[in-house]
């Protein structure tokens, strides 16, 4: 195991979760109050903030002054390099050096990805980190990965997702088997782009092979993002991210024109009586700030993504979400399971002139 990745005889019953408190869009206070929550149910925290802002905490919550904030830069990766006392890099900084295990970052995605792989580092052999969240589906949840880490992917960056989204569903939601689709415009193995084509030819040799942990249920369509089918589904950044925010405009938009319908009339309002506590617990399930944010995978610790105009309660989940995703090794679960398969990145093979080098 190289440097800075997960050792197990490491692990702690309530790892550290390091908090950088810029960028919510209700500011660092709300942050600090979800870490508050947390902190009532046994989580140890060290927030990067507004000191000023923050105020005083309850214990298990430590405070470190860090006021500069890059969450809105136009440029997140320039920004990360050029303000290293900004929030998001201390914060990140402080997982690297072992004061936390795991981080999370209520300002931008840019800046939580540049902070986390210049300091945190991608764990060994992997190609590029991916964003992955469990949708809280009907009936079951599907985790969809990636939803905004990469734009562009290749055949082999999808390929390691489809371990590292199930991975995240046998540990966290303890899906013992996860089903894996790759998302195309189709059901049939030749349907969709070249890369998902490429993926879908990889993903199938490796099922056939018996090389993984998962069961390769082939394309899925946008439909079956919510049908059931697939407890994990694979897509590049751009397009998953944008099946994200459809669903959450759906969702919302569906919420208020049925609360809209029950307010119509004095018919509709005594059916909306009636039904309120099932509705109530219905949108509770549905609430994207139920699932605390996306899950950053592909570190050699684990990041957890709010999304900034979350609330305390959203903040709250996305610390015990990392809290919990680091006391139960996700980043380990899923190296163990690339390499078993033979799915890392290789390092280039060395030279006849770089073989004959004196090793230092």
């Amino acid at each position: 195991m190289s440097a800075g990745e997960s050792s197990p005889a490491a692990r702690s019953p309530h790892p550290v979760v390091a908090v950088d408190c810029n960028g919510a869009d209700l500011g660092a206070a709300e942050v600090a109050a979800g870490a508050s929550i947390a902190a009532e149910q046994g989580a140890r925290v060290i927030l990067f903030g507004p000191a000023a802002e923050i105020g005083s905490m309850p214990t298990g919550v430590e405070v470190v002054d860090a006021p500069v904030s890059v969450a809105k830069a136009a440029d997140p990766v320039g920004a990360v390099r050029a303000q290293p006392d900004a929030s998001i890099v201390l914060a990140a900084r402080a997982v690297a050096a072992g004061r936390a295990e795991a981080l999370v970052c209520a300002g931008g995605t840019g800046a939580a990805l540049a902070a986390g792989t210049f300091n945190i580092k991608r764990a060994r052999g992997i190609y590029r980190p991916a964003l992955a969240i469990p949708l809280p589906v009907p009936g079951s949840t599907v985790t969809l990965l990636d939803v905004g880490a990469n734009t562009q992917a290749r055949r082999e960056h999808l390929v390691q997702f489809a371990f590292m989204g199930a991975a995240l569903a046998q540990t966290v939601l303890g899906v013992e088997r996860p089903r894996v689709g790759l998302l195309s415009n189709g059901e049939e193995p030749d349907r969709g782009s070249e890369l998902v084509l490429e993926a879908h030819e990889e993903l199938r040799r490796r099922a056939a092979a018996g090389l993984d942990a998962f069961e390769f249920v082939g394309n899925v369509e946008g439909g079956d993002v919510v049908s059931g089918r697939a407890d994990v589904i694979v897509t590049d950044g751009l397009t998953g991210n944008i099946v994200l925010k459809v669903m959450e405009g759906v969702s919302q938009t569906m919420l208020r024109a049925i609360r809209d319908a029950a307010m119509s009339s004095p018919r509709g309002r005594v059916g909306g009586l009636l039904l309120r506590p099932a509705l109530t617990g219905f949108r509770a399930r549905v609430d994207p700030e139920a699932s605390g944010g996306a899950y950053l995978l592909g570190l050699r610790r684990l990041g957890v993504v709010p999304h900034g105009r979350f609330s305390r309660v959203g903040f709250a989940q996305a610390i015990l979400r990392a809290e919990r995703g680091a006391g139960e090794d996700i980043v380990a679960n899923t190296q163990r399971a690339l390499a078993r398969a033979g799915a890392l990145r290789q390092p280039p093979p060395m030279s006849a002139a770089d073989a004959s080098l004196p090793r230092t």
